[in-house]
Protein backbone atom coordinates (compact mmCIF):
# COMPACT_ATOMS: atom_id res chain seq x y z
CA UNK A 1 0.00 0.00 0.00
CA UNK A 2 1.03 3.42 -0.68
CA UNK A 3 -0.41 6.89 1.09
CA UNK A 4 -2.03 9.35 -1.32
CA UNK A 5 -4.68 12.53 -0.52
CA UNK A 6 -8.15 11.32 -1.68
CA UNK A 7 -11.83 13.13 -1.53
CA UNK A 8 -15.44 11.69 -1.53
CA UNK A 9 -17.42 15.19 -2.16
CA UNK A 10 -16.55 19.15 -2.94
CA UNK A 11 -15.63 21.57 -0.85
CA UNK A 12 -12.80 23.38 1.33
CA UNK A 13 -9.76 22.22 2.62
CA UNK A 14 -10.82 19.69 5.35
CA UNK A 15 -12.48 17.18 2.57
CA UNK A 16 -8.78 15.89 1.56
CA UNK A 17 -8.11 13.07 3.36
CA UNK A 18 -4.55 10.83 3.80
CA UNK A 19 -4.99 7.62 3.30
CA UNK A 20 -3.40 4.47 2.33
CA UNK A 21 -4.17 3.20 -1.24
CA UNK A 22 -3.58 0.04 -3.50
CA UNK A 23 -1.03 1.44 -6.18
CA UNK A 24 -0.65 -1.97 -8.63
CA UNK A 25 1.67 -2.99 -11.16
CA UNK A 26 2.07 -1.26 -14.12
CA UNK A 27 -0.08 -2.68 -17.20
CA UNK A 28 0.86 -2.13 -21.00
CA UNK A 29 2.69 1.03 -21.87
CA UNK A 30 2.22 2.00 -18.35
CA UNK A 31 5.51 2.84 -15.77
CA UNK A 32 5.33 3.62 -12.49
CA UNK A 33 6.51 6.63 -10.39
CA UNK A 34 8.16 6.61 -6.82
CA UNK A 35 6.87 10.68 -6.74
CA UNK A 36 9.77 12.92 -4.94
CA UNK A 37 7.99 15.99 -5.35
CA UNK A 38 4.33 17.43 -6.41
CA UNK A 39 3.65 20.75 -7.70
CA UNK A 40 0.37 22.35 -5.96
CA UNK A 41 -1.57 24.49 -8.25
CA UNK A 42 -4.91 26.92 -8.54
CA UNK A 43 -6.71 24.13 -11.04
CA UNK A 44 -6.55 21.32 -8.08
CA UNK A 45 -8.54 24.03 -5.45
CA UNK A 46 -11.41 24.14 -8.71
CA UNK A 47 -11.19 20.42 -8.59
CA UNK A 48 -11.40 20.60 -5.11
CA UNK A 49 -14.12 23.10 -4.64
CA UNK A 50 -16.40 21.81 -7.60
CA UNK A 51 -15.89 24.54 -10.48
CA UNK A 52 -14.35 21.78 -12.31
CA UNK A 53 -16.26 18.63 -12.01
CA UNK A 54 -14.19 15.44 -11.26
CA UNK A 55 -15.90 12.22 -10.97
CA UNK A 56 -15.94 11.56 -7.07
CA UNK A 57 -14.08 9.75 -4.95
CA UNK A 58 -11.10 10.77 -6.69
CA UNK A 59 -7.58 12.53 -6.08
CA UNK A 60 -5.84 15.89 -6.60
CA UNK A 61 -2.87 17.20 -7.95
CA UNK A 62 -1.79 17.66 -11.76
CA UNK A 63 1.83 17.40 -11.78
CA UNK A 64 5.03 15.73 -10.15
CA UNK A 65 8.70 14.89 -10.63
CA UNK A 66 10.09 11.63 -9.58
CA UNK A 67 11.75 8.08 -10.21
CA UNK A 68 10.47 4.89 -12.47
CA UNK A 69 9.91 2.41 -10.00
CA UNK A 70 8.78 0.26 -12.27
CA UNK A 71 8.06 -0.91 -16.35
CA UNK A 72 4.92 -2.51 -17.97
CA UNK A 73 4.97 -4.47 -20.83
CA UNK A 74 6.12 -2.63 -24.16
CA UNK A 75 7.74 0.19 -22.53
CA UNK A 76 10.84 0.47 -24.21
CA UNK A 77 11.13 4.11 -24.14
CA UNK A 78 11.96 4.44 -20.11
CA UNK A 79 13.84 2.40 -17.10
CA UNK A 80 13.65 1.75 -13.60
CA UNK A 81 15.46 4.54 -12.19
CA UNK A 82 14.98 7.16 -14.94
CA UNK A 83 14.21 10.57 -13.84
CA UNK A 84 10.78 11.89 -14.87
CA UNK A 85 8.52 14.71 -14.59
CA UNK A 86 5.34 15.54 -15.75
CA UNK A 87 1.92 17.09 -15.93
CA UNK A 88 -1.22 14.48 -16.93
CA UNK A 89 -4.66 14.06 -16.36
CA UNK A 90 -6.63 12.52 -14.54
CA UNK A 91 -5.82 14.63 -11.26
CA UNK A 92 -3.82 11.97 -9.34
CA UNK A 93 -0.19 13.69 -8.44
CA UNK A 94 -1.27 13.88 -4.55
CA UNK A 95 0.51 10.74 -3.86
CA UNK A 96 3.65 8.58 -2.82
CA UNK A 97 3.67 6.73 -5.58
CA UNK A 98 1.24 6.08 -9.32
CA UNK A 99 0.76 4.56 -12.53
CA UNK A 100 1.00 6.68 -15.38
CA UNK A 101 0.84 6.00 -18.72
CA UNK A 102 4.42 5.97 -20.21
CA UNK A 103 3.37 8.97 -22.77
CA UNK A 104 2.56 10.76 -19.95
CA UNK A 105 5.64 11.66 -18.95
CA UNK A 106 9.40 13.25 -19.88
CA UNK A 107 12.66 12.39 -18.62
CA UNK A 108 14.15 14.88 -16.36
CA UNK A 109 17.40 16.25 -17.30
CA UNK A 110 20.29 15.99 -14.35
CA UNK A 111 20.59 19.68 -14.23
CA UNK A 112 17.01 20.23 -12.63
CA UNK A 113 15.86 18.76 -9.70
CA UNK A 114 12.55 17.14 -8.89
CA UNK A 115 10.98 19.85 -6.60
CA UNK A 116 12.66 22.26 -9.83
CA UNK A 117 10.94 20.26 -12.21
CA UNK A 118 7.34 19.26 -9.49
CA UNK A 119 6.86 23.01 -8.88
CA UNK A 120 7.08 24.26 -12.87
CA UNK A 121 5.92 21.46 -15.31
CA UNK A 122 2.07 22.65 -14.89
CA UNK A 123 2.93 26.69 -14.57
CA UNK A 124 6.22 26.47 -17.03
CA UNK A 125 4.66 24.92 -19.72
CA UNK A 126 1.55 26.98 -19.47
CA UNK A 127 4.45 30.26 -19.93
CA UNK A 128 5.11 28.49 -22.62
CA UNK A 129 2.63 28.60 -24.99
CA UNK A 130 1.18 31.79 -23.52
CA UNK A 131 4.42 33.28 -24.82
CA UNK A 132 5.47 31.29 -27.66
CA UNK A 133 1.91 30.59 -28.72
CA UNK A 134 -1.01 32.12 -27.98
CA UNK A 135 0.73 35.33 -28.52
CA UNK A 136 4.19 35.32 -29.94
CA UNK A 137 6.12 37.80 -27.60
CA UNK A 138 8.75 39.54 -29.72
CA UNK A 139 11.36 42.36 -28.80
CA UNK A 140 9.54 45.23 -28.23
CA UNK A 141 6.51 43.79 -26.93
CA UNK A 142 5.04 45.48 -24.05
CA UNK A 143 2.24 43.15 -22.09
CA UNK A 144 -0.17 43.06 -19.45
CA UNK A 145 0.13 39.83 -17.08
CA UNK A 146 -2.25 40.03 -14.33
CA UNK A 147 -1.06 38.15 -10.88
CA UNK A 148 2.87 38.95 -11.48
CA UNK A 149 4.21 37.60 -8.14
CA UNK A 150 2.09 34.11 -8.79
CA UNK A 151 3.79 31.10 -9.77
CA UNK A 152 2.85 31.40 -13.70
CA UNK A 153 3.38 35.17 -13.12
CA UNK A 154 6.63 35.16 -11.69
CA UNK A 155 7.52 33.18 -14.49
CA UNK A 156 6.22 34.95 -17.65
CA UNK A 157 7.82 38.23 -16.79
CA UNK A 158 11.34 36.21 -16.66
CA UNK A 159 10.52 34.54 -19.82
CA UNK A 160 9.05 37.54 -21.55
CA UNK A 161 11.66 39.74 -20.36
CA UNK A 162 14.10 37.40 -21.69
CA UNK A 163 12.38 37.89 -24.93
CA UNK A 164 12.71 41.20 -25.50
CA UNK A 165 9.45 42.31 -23.65
CA UNK A 166 8.40 45.56 -21.49
CA UNK A 167 6.53 43.75 -19.00
CA UNK A 168 3.65 45.47 -17.23
CA UNK A 169 2.26 43.32 -13.33
CA UNK A 170 -0.40 43.36 -11.47
CA UNK A 171 0.11 42.49 -7.62
CA UNK A 172 -1.81 42.56 -4.11
CA UNK A 173 0.74 43.96 -2.07
CA UNK A 174 4.15 46.19 -2.13
CA UNK A 175 6.00 43.08 -1.06
CA UNK A 176 4.89 41.42 -4.09
CA UNK A 177 5.77 44.24 -6.27
CA UNK A 178 8.95 44.12 -5.42
CA UNK A 179 9.02 40.02 -6.24
CA UNK A 180 7.98 40.90 -9.35
CA UNK A 181 10.28 43.72 -9.78
CA UNK A 182 12.97 41.15 -9.24
CA UNK A 183 12.06 38.51 -11.44
CA UNK A 184 12.00 40.98 -14.42
CA UNK A 185 8.31 42.50 -14.16
CA UNK A 186 9.42 46.36 -15.27
CA UNK A 187 6.58 47.77 -14.00
CA UNK A 188 4.43 46.28 -11.29
CA UNK A 189 1.46 47.84 -10.31
CA UNK A 190 -0.25 47.50 -6.99
CA UNK A 191 -3.53 46.86 -8.07
CA UNK A 192 -5.35 47.48 -4.21
CA UNK A 193 -4.49 51.11 -4.20
CA UNK A 194 -3.72 51.91 -7.73
CA UNK A 195 -5.97 52.22 -11.18
CA UNK A 196 -4.11 49.00 -13.36
CA UNK A 197 -6.14 50.25 -16.41
CA UNK A 198 -4.74 53.61 -15.75
CA UNK A 199 -1.52 52.90 -15.02
CA UNK A 200 -1.32 51.16 -18.05
CA UNK A 201 -2.22 53.70 -20.23
CA UNK A 202 0.26 55.92 -18.84
CA UNK A 203 3.01 53.35 -19.07
CA UNK A 204 1.90 52.91 -22.97
CA UNK A 205 1.88 56.77 -23.50
CA UNK A 206 -2.59 55.95 -24.59
CA UNK A 207 -1.85 53.13 -26.68
CA UNK A 208 -2.56 50.33 -24.67
CA UNK A 209 -0.80 46.60 -24.99
CA UNK A 210 -1.39 44.03 -27.81
CA UNK A 211 -1.91 41.07 -25.08
CA UNK A 212 -3.14 41.10 -21.73
CA UNK A 213 -2.74 37.22 -19.98
CA UNK A 214 -5.45 37.39 -17.34
CA UNK A 215 -5.87 34.26 -14.71
CA UNK A 216 -7.51 36.04 -11.76
CA UNK A 217 -11.07 36.36 -13.93
CA UNK A 218 -14.18 38.24 -12.75
CA UNK A 219 -12.50 41.24 -11.03
CA UNK A 220 -10.04 42.24 -13.62
CA UNK A 221 -12.42 41.24 -17.22
CA UNK A 222 -13.47 44.54 -18.23
CA UNK A 223 -10.04 46.51 -16.35
CA UNK A 224 -7.81 43.68 -18.72
CA UNK A 225 -10.26 45.08 -21.92
CA UNK A 226 -9.64 48.68 -21.45
CA UNK A 227 -6.00 48.22 -21.19
CA UNK A 228 -5.86 46.15 -25.10
CA UNK A 229 -4.44 48.31 -27.91
CA UNK A 230 -6.97 47.93 -30.75
CA UNK A 231 -6.81 43.99 -32.19
CA UNK A 232 -5.33 43.78 -29.05
CA UNK A 233 -5.45 39.94 -27.60
CA UNK A 234 -7.13 38.87 -24.17
CA UNK A 235 -5.85 35.57 -23.01
CA UNK A 236 -8.09 34.08 -20.32
CA UNK A 237 -6.47 31.40 -18.44
CA UNK A 238 -8.16 31.24 -15.29
CA UNK A 239 -10.55 32.42 -12.78
CA UNK A 240 -9.02 33.11 -9.71
CA UNK A 241 -11.86 35.51 -8.77
CA UNK A 242 -14.22 33.79 -9.91
CA UNK A 243 -15.60 32.91 -13.50
CA UNK A 244 -15.95 35.88 -16.00
CA UNK A 245 -19.36 37.20 -16.48
CA UNK A 246 -21.58 36.09 -19.58
CA UNK A 247 -19.45 37.53 -22.68
CA UNK A 248 -20.94 40.40 -25.14
CA UNK A 249 -19.59 40.21 -27.97
CA UNK A 250 -20.05 44.05 -28.08
CA UNK A 251 -17.58 44.45 -25.50
CA UNK A 252 -14.80 43.29 -28.63
CA UNK A 253 -15.39 45.48 -31.01
CA UNK A 254 -16.48 48.55 -29.32
CA UNK A 255 -12.82 48.56 -28.01
CA UNK A 256 -11.25 47.98 -31.19
CA UNK A 257 -11.82 44.79 -32.58
CA UNK A 258 -10.33 42.48 -29.60
CA UNK A 259 -9.67 39.25 -30.09
CA UNK A 260 -10.69 36.58 -27.19
CA UNK A 261 -9.08 32.91 -26.38
CA UNK A 262 -9.47 30.79 -23.59
CA UNK A 263 -6.43 28.25 -23.86
CA UNK A 264 -5.92 25.60 -22.03
CA UNK A 265 -2.42 23.60 -21.07
CA UNK A 266 -4.00 20.15 -22.60
CA UNK A 267 -4.90 21.53 -26.07
CA UNK A 268 -1.60 23.02 -26.75
CA UNK A 269 0.16 19.61 -25.62
CA UNK A 270 -2.17 17.16 -26.77
CA UNK A 271 0.29 15.53 -29.47
CA UNK A 272 3.48 13.63 -28.21
CA UNK A 273 5.73 15.71 -30.09
CA UNK A 274 4.55 19.40 -29.05
CA UNK A 275 4.29 18.08 -25.00
CA UNK A 276 8.27 16.73 -25.80
CA UNK A 277 9.25 20.02 -28.04
CA UNK A 278 7.40 22.71 -25.11
CA UNK A 279 9.00 20.45 -22.20
CA UNK A 280 12.45 20.97 -24.07
CA UNK A 281 12.22 24.74 -24.61
CA UNK A 282 10.97 24.51 -20.84
CA UNK A 283 14.03 22.91 -19.38
CA UNK A 284 16.43 24.44 -21.59
CA UNK A 285 15.59 27.98 -20.03
CA UNK A 286 15.85 27.05 -17.21
CA UNK A 287 19.33 25.59 -17.41
CA UNK A 288 20.41 28.68 -19.10
CA UNK A 289 19.36 30.95 -16.16
CA UNK A 290 17.44 32.90 -18.40
CA UNK A 291 14.10 31.92 -16.29
CA UNK A 292 14.17 30.73 -12.59
CA UNK A 293 11.72 28.46 -10.25
CA UNK A 294 11.20 30.21 -7.24
CA UNK A 295 9.65 27.49 -4.56
CA UNK A 296 9.10 29.86 -1.97
CA UNK A 297 7.19 27.51 -0.02
CA UNK A 298 7.12 23.79 0.85
CA UNK A 299 4.82 21.51 2.82
CA UNK A 300 4.23 17.85 3.68
CA UNK A 301 2.12 16.02 1.52
CA UNK A 302 0.13 15.44 4.21
CA UNK A 303 -0.61 18.44 5.53
CA UNK A 304 -2.15 19.73 1.92
CA UNK A 305 -5.18 21.49 3.47
CA UNK A 306 -2.96 23.99 5.21
CA UNK A 307 -1.25 24.72 1.39
CA UNK A 308 -4.37 25.04 0.15
CA UNK A 309 -5.71 27.13 2.62
CA UNK A 310 -2.63 29.64 2.46
CA UNK A 311 -2.94 29.78 -1.69
CA UNK A 312 -6.30 30.65 -1.68
CA UNK A 313 -6.00 33.36 0.90
CA UNK A 314 -3.21 34.73 -1.79
CA UNK A 315 -0.45 34.08 1.29
CA UNK A 316 1.45 32.13 -1.34
CA UNK A 317 4.38 33.81 -3.73
CA UNK A 318 6.20 32.06 -6.33
CA UNK A 319 5.58 27.96 -6.54
CA UNK A 320 4.44 25.41 -3.97
CA UNK A 321 6.09 21.90 -3.58
CA UNK A 322 4.61 19.25 -1.77
CA UNK A 323 6.32 16.56 -0.34
CA UNK A 324 5.67 12.61 -0.22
Amino acid sequence: MSKAIRFERTGGPEVMKWVDVPVGDPGEGEIRVRQHAVGLNYIDVYFRSGLYPLPLPGGLGMEAAGEVAAVGPGVTSLAVGDRVAYVARPPGAYAEERVLGAAQVVKLPDALSYEQAASVMLQGLTAQYLLRRTYAVKPGDTILIQAAAGGVGLLVCQWAKALGATVIGTVGSDDKAAIAKAHGCDHPIVYTRENFTKRVREITNGAGVPVVYDSIGRDTFTGSLDCLAPLGLFVSFGNASGPLPPIDSSEFAGRGSLFFTRPTLFTYMSKRADYEAMSAELFDVLASGKVKTSINQRYALADVARAHEDLEARKTTGSTVLMP
